[in-house]
């Protein structure tokens, strides 16, 4: 406290910092005029004594003068203000203990109130702090600090408590706190320090005072019967209270300010419903939520939460204050009422599916978790009209049906619609009416919500699905038939060209109808390889050594205007894929992406391990999670927009011009990376390049395959004995194909016996008695096929060879087999020379 002071109360016990220039200053004028009048004295001529005398006689008039003014009132006598008489006005009537000490440690300066905060009653009593505290246990240390920073001349404070008082008079008897400080000052007076030292035992108790009055409150908060927990907007707890502690069995004494949040405690979807959304932010709102709570035994404790969120000063959202009400079934006082009421809200909040009740102008009166997670917090907590969270073309439908529910209309048919938001779902409303409400809740209609985003994928799914193996069945049996034909075509030619020499003028007649043939072949496989019946040899593969491989080759199809760039990640795992299928995939994506950049690019193919984790994350709903390879080729070309993209893959589908392409290259594509386990997507961004994404399976090699060392059949020469002698029955259903096929391996030498069924194989067979080396037989045929015969024949003879000749893929018919059955394939359409290499491969076998 400061009070009116008198200036003789207040005069500081020493002041040695006074200014003596005025004393000086009266001496040397004193001296001057003495100096003077002797002067004129001694050695002034004989006017000097009358100058003396006039001089004199001119101070004489300057006093008397100054006298009478001074008596009339016209001048007064002061003392000189210096330049900081303010300041040490203040320093002298300062509450606040003040000494000033010069460098050398002596006294300059100390006010009233350092006398009165030490004990000293005049000069010869004044300590310093360093000699009157050093030997106090309680402050030495703090005083050895400030004055160890006062020899730095740095500033410094501290705060410390003493049993006894240092002045008279004052709480004696008592502890008392002090705070003592000390700064560098800089002036006229050299470097000095400036110390002082207050009574801050009143300011201490008053603090502890609010300190036991603050926990007073918090233990009439934690003792509550009623929880109380403070979160933010991001639902971090910054504070709970013990009865809230005590029901989650949360042991208050390891609790950290937001280091727990409220997904940790709250049951279910229950978490939709505390966003900020649900909650006005307004002073005087309070928001009403039932949910269920889970404690740290996984107890479910029903609650209902009172809710209000304060802002920040800036606008922002600041700390939600929530009571929490108890609302559990035991103890005393639960009636059936209350008992049903919280069974009801249980149900509701748990229930899957979105619920939620509707005014009459289709704003929300309240929902369930499911409701707030589907529409969003805003149109949940009825802050927007339920039909803002619908496309426009959905509005309508949903306007209608809350209108014949008004209506209270019966029987109401449900509405699929499409919800706003960034990723697109689709879901099925259905709306009834609410009857006979008379509790003033302003509810007109109940909404049921159900999200059938899944569902709609998957029955769009299998729609695509059921037309790609509707277009395969066709074109694999249309490949089937072709097959046969073309046998026929390119046994007769191969008859012919023997027959032929090269000078002949029909031989390149004979040749251009080869090649004619082949080139259908050709088209045949593809038909085939993208119903997935065409015939696969899968070996364990490094793609990235299988690309590096037919860099020379792609370099050349991507020409000279693209830039063909490859990057390809360490340690890649091995997959299983035939390797020149996958060439045919490679050659074809490349072809597709120089096609699309018609001035230039880049085209880029990389290659990198995909873990489970990733490949959920990629999101493709078909792809089921596994560790993948994958194959990525992109190009910065023209890209295609959806609708094209979405049929990339369809047989005979292209957007090239006519006769620039059959529409076949990427349905081929997509057999063979079906056939081999894997899946192939495309993203593509018109404007931008289109990016082709293979996933094949990771393969797990056993010890054993990993120490084989992968051989390929030794290549057969051009001038190999393909000549025989052994017995072999030929079964094949199509006459023509059965003919050429007899005559080509007579003409080898071979003893040949034909049938045109499984049937009437075996009845050649028995009339034969056995005696037969080799069966090549067709796989589709009537009455008996191909693994039919197999079984039945190999019951009396089990070591019997067989070779089957088909124009879909062996594993079409290897599962129809004995596990084990050990037999050659001859996929059609083929030529005399590849039926007479593989009879003479089984035959050494």
């Amino acid at each position: 406290m400061v009070g009116a002071t008198s200036g003789t109360t207040d005069r500081p016990l020493v002041d040695r910092s006074a200014s003596a220039g005025g004393v000086r200053r009266l001496l040397v004028l004193g001296g001057s005029l003495l100096f003077i009048a002797a002067g004129l004295a001694l050695f002034g001529n004989s006017y000097g004594g009358t100058a003396l005398l006039a001089l004199f006689a001119l101070l004489a008039m300057v006093g008397i003068a100054a006298i009478f003014a001074a008596a009339l009132g016209l001048v007064s006598v002061v003392g000189r203000g210096g330049d900081g008489a303010i300041a040490k006005d203040f320093l002298d009537t300062l509450v606040v203990g003040t000494l000033v000490v010069d460098g050398k440690g002596r006294i300059v300066y100390a006010n009233k109130a350092y006398g009165d905060a030490t004990g000293a009653k005049d000069a010869t009593e004044l300590k310093t702090l360093e000699r009157l505290l050093s030997r106090e246990r309680d402050a030495s240390e703090a005083i050895y600090r400030l004055a160890k920073l006062a020899r730095e001349n740095l500033g410094g404070q501290e705060e410390f408590r003493l049993a006894r008082s240092l002045g008279p008079g004052v709480g004696e008897g008592g502890a008392r706190w002090y705070r003592a400080s000390v700064r560098p000052m800089a002036g006229a007076t050299g470097a000095a320090q400036a110390w002082q030292i207050a009574d801050i035992t009143a300011e201490r108790d008053e603090q502890e005072s609010f300190f036991q009055d603050l926990q007073h409150a918090i233990d009439y908060l934690d003792h509550a019967p009623a929880g109380f927990f403070a979160s933010d907007e991001d639902g971090r707890i910054a504070y709970l209270n013990a009865t809230l502690a005590d029901w989650l069995g949360i042991d208050l004494v390891s609790f950290r300010p937001n280091a727990r949040v409220l997904q940790d405690f709250v049951a279910g979807e229950g978490l939709a419903l505390l966003g900020s959304g649900a909650v006005d932010s307004s002073p005087a709102a309070i928001g009403v939520v039932d949910l269920d709570l889970i404690a740290s035994n996984g107890r479910r404790l029903p609650v209902r939460l009172l809710r209000r969120t304060a802002r920040n000063p800036d606008g922002s959202l600041g700390l939600t204050r929530t009571i929490v009400l108890n609302r559990s079934l035991e103890g005393e006082g639960v009636n059936a009422l209350q008992a049903a009421e919280v069974r009801f809200t249980r149900f509701f909040n748990s229930s899957p599916m979105a619920i939620g009740a509707l005014s009459a102008d289709g704003r929300v009166v309240r929902a369930n978790p499911a409701f707030a997670k589907m529409f969003g917090q805003g149109i949940a907590g009825g802050a927007a009209l339920i039909d803002e969270g619908l496309h426009d073309e959905s509005r309508d439908g949903l306007r209608h049906a809350l209108a014949a529910a008004s209506r209270s209309q019966a029987g109401i048919p449900s509405v699929d619609a499409e919800l706003v938001g960034t990723q697109p779902r689709s879901v099925r409303l259905y709306v009834s009416a609410v009857a006979d409400l008379v509790d003033g809740s302003g509810e007109s209609a109940i909404l049921y919500g159900v999200d059938i985003t899944d569902q709609r994928a998957l029955e769009d799914q299998f729609a695509k699905s059921q037309k790609m193996q509707a277009i395969g069945n066709l074109a694999g049996g249309i490949a089937h038939d072709f097959n046969n034909v073309l046998t026929i075509i390119t046994a007769s030619v191969d008859f012919l060209l023997l027959n032929h020499r090269t000078g002949d003028p029909s031989f390149q007649d004979l040749l251009l109808i080869k090649q004619s043939a082949n080139r259908a072949a050709s088209l045949v496989r593809q038909l085939l390889a993208y119903s997935r019946r065409q015939t696969m040899r899968p070996k364990m593969l490094n793609l990235t050594d299988v690309i590096a491989d037919m860099h020379l080759l792609l370099k050349r199809i991507s020409g000279d205007l693209v830039k063909l760039e490859r990057h390809h990640a360490r340690d890649l795992w091995p997959v299983m894929a035939d390797i020149g299928q996958f060439e045919q995939v490679i050659t074809n994506l490349v072809q597709n992406a120089r096609d699309a950049m018609v001035d230039g690019g880049t085209v880029s193919i990389s290659t990198r391990n995909v873990s489970e984790a990733e490949a959920k994350a990629f999101g493709y709903r078909e792809m089921t999670g596994a560790e993948f390879v994958l194959v990525e080729v992109t190009d910065t070309g023209s890209g295609m927009p959806a609708d094209v993209a979405e049929r990339i893959f369809e047989p005979f589908f292209t957007t090239k011009e006519i006769g620039k392409g059959t529409g076949l290259g990427l349905s081929m594509v997509y057999g063979i990376v079906k056939q081999s386990s894997g899946f192939i997507y495309v993203e593509s961004t018109p404007g931008k390049g289109t990016t082709f994404r293979i996933f094949l399976p990771r393969h797990m090699p056993s010890e054993a395959a990993l120490a084989k060392i992968e051989a390929g059949p030794a290549p057969t020469s051009a001038k190999a004995d393909l000549s025989g002698t052994a017995a072999i029955l030929l079964v094949e259903d199509e006459d023509h194909v059965r003919a050429g096929n007899v005559r080509a391996l007579k003409m080898r030498g071979y003893e040949v016996h034909e049938a045109a069924s499984g049937v009437e194989a075996m009845e050649v067979m028995e009339a034969l008695g056995g005696r037969i080396d080799l069966v090549v037989s067709d796989v589709v045929m009537p009455e008996m096929d191909g693994p039919t015969l197999l079984r039945e024949m190999r019951k009396t003879r089990p070591d019997l060879k067989f070779i089957f000749v088909s124009g879909y893929a062996e594993d079409a018919f290897a599962k129809n087999l004995p596990e084990g059955s050990k037999f050659g394939f001859l996929a059609k359409p083929f030529s005399l020379r590849d039926l007479a290499i593989a009879v003479k491969d089984m035959l050494d076998e």
